[in-house]
């Protein structure tokens, strides 16, 4: 039997070690590109799994790695870009997304995955993160060609136990001594958990009859943003006061925090704030998979039973 093969851009992610251990599980031969590998440990001991350093940027580069690959995945994106003109986000989503179809192409790849985000807009995104986004999602379809069987995905915010969404509410809700001052509190939200989004990935990607479709990923309740971090909060055991910002406040803070560095919040952030994260179809149930609830697995990802707040608080107790 033929193994089958797959280059995951962005397989040493949040998303992308739990989709290449779920395809090593699966019998698939995974490779991996990073700048570091070194940084990727976790995919160091899947069996089927090779982590190859790789410039992604670097002329022939993709081809190479593409070569002799049946599927490619890219999950690469980012949330923030170092400057506040929109560039980073263009070469990241959009630019790459253009060399990534080209590559599969010249080497022959007959399916490629998108990652992209639900409400992601090439003409009417509010935010330079939803306007690339959806450039990206406009030149997979337009530039693929017959031999390219493509398949993106539109999530909701995804969580789990090392997402960069509720840790860092729950970071910034243990760092701050009184209260929170929320911006665009009532954005509206239908979090997806990352082992969910992960099977969707898995089930269409050996499926041609997927090819040419797009499916917007929800979990299946919906939250406020005030109402997800006050869910944080509590089951963290804080005494916190979580107030929402009226959007003159939030514009200001958006704007201060433009250059803090890391970017906690960005201007950016707030504009994609400015429409609900909700599906208006259920890619899920088309794909037959029932996603889980927030509300049965966040005690679990952050409550007392997780390990290291557990440790933290035996530590607390010996005075350590």
């Amino acid at each position: 039997m033929t193994a089958r093969t797959v280059c995951v851009l962005g397989g040493s992610g949040f998303v992308g070690t739990r989709f290449c251990a779920a395809l090593a599980a699966g019998g698939w031969q995974v490779t991996v590109p990073s700048r570091k590998p070194m940084q990727a440990p976790q995919l160091a001991v899947l069996p089927t799994v090779r982590v190859v350093a790789a410039d992604l940027r670097a002329p022939g580069r993709l081809e190479a790695l593409f070569s002799g690959q049946q599927a490619v995945v890219n999950l690469i994106g980012i949330l923030n870009e170092g400057g506040r003109d929109g560039s980073g986000f263009r070469e990241i989503h959009a630019g790459l997304a253009r060399r990534v179809v080209a590559a599969c192409r010249a080497a022959k790849v007959g399916r490629l995955l998108q990652m992209s985000a639900l409400r992601a807009d090439a003409d009417h995104g509010p935010s330079h993160y939803l306007r690339s986004k959806g450039m990206a999602e406009r030149i997979i379809r337009e530039e693929s060609g017959p031999d390219l069987g493509w398949t993106i995905f539109q999530p909701s915010v995804i969580f789990g136990a090392d997402d960069s969404f509720l840790n860092r509410f729950a970071g910034l809700l243990q760092l701050v001594p009184l209260g929170l001052p929320l911006a665009r509190p009532g954005a509206r939200f239908a979090p997806v958990w990352v082992d969910d989004v992960v099977a969707a990935l898995v089930r269409t990607l050996p499926d041609d009859a997927t090819a040419g479709e797009s499916y917007q990923l929800c979990g299946p309740e919906q939250y406020t943003l005030i109402e997800l971090v006050r869910r944080v909060r509590d089951e963290l055991g804080l005494h916190r006061a979580i107030v929402g910002l009226p959007d003159w406040a939030a514009r200001l803070q958006a704007a201060i925090c433009d250059f803090v560095p890391g970017k906690p919040f960005s201007t950016d952030n707030y504009r994609s704030l400015t429409v609900d994260s909700v599906c208006s179809s259920n890619g899920f149930a088309r794909l037959g998979i029932r996603p889980q609830p927030l509300s049965t697995l966040l005690p679990r990802l952050l409550g007392p039973a997780r390990p290291e707040l557990r440790l933290a608080r035996y530590r607390k107790r010996a005075g350590r």
